[in-house]
């Protein structure tokens, strides 16, 4: 008999599983859902020290008290960190974790890192950490609860008796960090994806063949996804299709990502053209890849995407894709610029915003770039840091391009300030020139917001270019060496510099 251990996100307590347990139990499984201290029926429990290692033991006891030799643990949400700590305390009786609509927390990793509302995040983030008195986070009014996740596929009376039943969460709970000591490696593993939340199994498809190190061990033989067709929330909103989907797992089942993990990443499988090397130079995050010229030429900043991991090594302009744009404006008598920016998480925009002004900065005042003649060029996700140029551009921006960007936060992507839309930017660009390289293989979330931009900047007449790639992927300079592709990045380049040049 399979026996389940449910454990549920932020404020909520064992009583929203109710639907989902009553059908796992009339297949024959074992069902507890499990109400956390300071939770649910539980909140008069909590106190000031209610922390992250509080729920890693309320989940411990309820572990050691099933009779069921082995379990199959689900974590939604926040409850993925308590769910980690307790299977890393009892790792011979887990057969199987469950991530519901969660991340993927490694050791030292503190639940506030992806609390998607920003002022939360912010106030429990504070240098001098929360107030002694502010140590319970209040749930959002009944209408703000999509800031939490996507409300989508909810009924209107599930979603008042969220309202009704939620608890104050402690903060604690949010801030301690999850210690993990690796022995949960090789354990049987799945995801769920909710699509409405804004993550699917092709859009981790996608992130995984770029190569992140951390995503790698997604590719594994014993790690399976399945994705659910509605917001943050399936216990509440399609509790028959999570139920089945959870059995499902315990069986074995599910999708397994086709990238292996001896692969080469995709961010370092070698360019689609050969580029002559060039003279570089490393100044702070920013490299200056250098043409033949004796005065001031244009620069084109070259900003990768993300979010990446802080460790990824090589970092972004040290791959071989970076280089070769690099070198190749050079080739043609730009400066060519490349760069690190720490866009390390869905909260990182702004941070990296920043750190993209500081990189343009100091490259127009290079005494070899002529900074009244600058182009910036984005890729993927980081699509969005273009937002804030098409808003307001300088007059020394002669020409923003893209390759198959995100031109808008997908759904879910609460964490990413509203500001970083390109879609709703556009409309304040004026006469910018505008390059958009689309793929036509691209993954449909990704593509879903170009079209957005393009119907948005249609509206508003922006002058816009687009270099269509028909039989690309995402990341076709790697992964699809055609003439195709060649013709594709060279109409493009071509087009940048006679932008910059007139």
């Amino acid at each position: 008999m399979t026996a389940f251990v449910l454990v549920s996100g932020t404020y909520t307590g064992g009583w929203i599983w109710r639907d989902v347990a009553a059908r796992l139990r009339e297949s024959g499984a074992e069902a507890f859902p499990v109400t956390l201290t300071g939770m649910g029926n539980r909140r008069h429990l909590a106190g000031p020290e209610t922390d992250l290692e509080t729920h890693i033991e309320d989940v411990v006891q309820l572990i050691d008290h099933v009779d069921a030799p082995e379990v199959v643990i689900v974590g939604h949400c926040y409850g993925i960190h308590p769910v980690l700590g307790a299977a890393e305390r009892r790792p011979d009786r887990i057969a199987r974790i469950v991530h519901l609509d969660a991340g993927m927390p490694q050791d030292g990793d503190a639940a506030v890192a992806l609390v998607p509302d920003e002022a939360v995040r912010e106030r429990l983030l504070r240098p001098d950490g929360p107030d002694e008195d502010d140590w319970r986070i209040l749930p959002p009014p009944v209408d703000e609860w999509q800031r939490w996740g996507s409300t989508i596929g909810i009924p209107a009376d599930a979603l008042a008796r969220l309202d009704r039943l939620a608890a104050p969460q402690p903060s604690g709970t949010l801030t301690q960090p999850l210690r993990l000591s690796g022995a949960l490696s090789g354990l049987p593993t799945n995801g769920v994806f909710c699509t409405a939340n804004g993550m699917s199994i092709s859009m981790l498809e996608t992130l995984v063949a770029a190569g992140p190190p951390h995503l790698q061990a997604l590719a594994e033989p014993q790690v399976s996804f399945f994705e659910l067709e509605t917001g943050h929330w399936p216990m509440l909103s399609t509790p028959d299709e999570l139920a089945e989907v959870l059995l499902r797992a315990a069986a074995g089942e599910g999708h397994r990502v086709t990238a292996k993990k001896s692969e080469q990443p995709a961010r370092l499988l070698p360019f689609l053209m050969d580029v002559p090397e060039r003279p570089r130079e490393r100044v702070g995050h920013v490299d200056l890849h250098l043409p033949d010229a004796d005065g001031p030429r244009p620069a084109v900043v070259f900003v990768h995407g993300g979010p990446i991991s802080r460790d990824a090594r090589p970092t972004p302009r040290d791959s071989p894709f970076y280089t070769a744009y690099g070198r190749y404006a050079a080739s043609l008598g730009a400066v060519g610029v490349t760069l690190d920016h720490r866009l390390y998480g869905l909260a990182d925009y702004g941070r990296a915003a920043e750190d993209l002004v500081e990189a343009v900065g100091l490259v127009r005042a290079d005494p070899r770039v002529d900074g009244e003649r600058v182009a910036l060029w984005f890729f993927s996700g980081g699509g969005l840091l273009s937002a804030n140029w098409l808003a307001a551009p300088p007059s020394w921006l002669r020409c923003v391009a893209a390759n198959y960007p995100m031109l808008a936060p997908l759904p879910g992507w609460h964490m990413v300030e509203s500001r970083f839309c390109p879609a709703a930017a556009v409309s304040s660009a004026g006469r910018l020139p505008i390059v958009l390289t689309r793929a036509g293989l691209e993954g449909a979330e990704i593509a879903a917001t170009v079209e957005e931009f393009l119907t948005a900047a249609g509206d508003c007449k922006a002058d816009v270019e687009v270099v269509d790639v028909p039989h690309g992927h995402h990341g076709f300079e790697m992964i699809d060496h055609t003439e195709e592709s060649r013709g594709a990045v060279e109409r493009a380049m071509r087009s940048v510099l006679g932008h910059l040049r007139s």
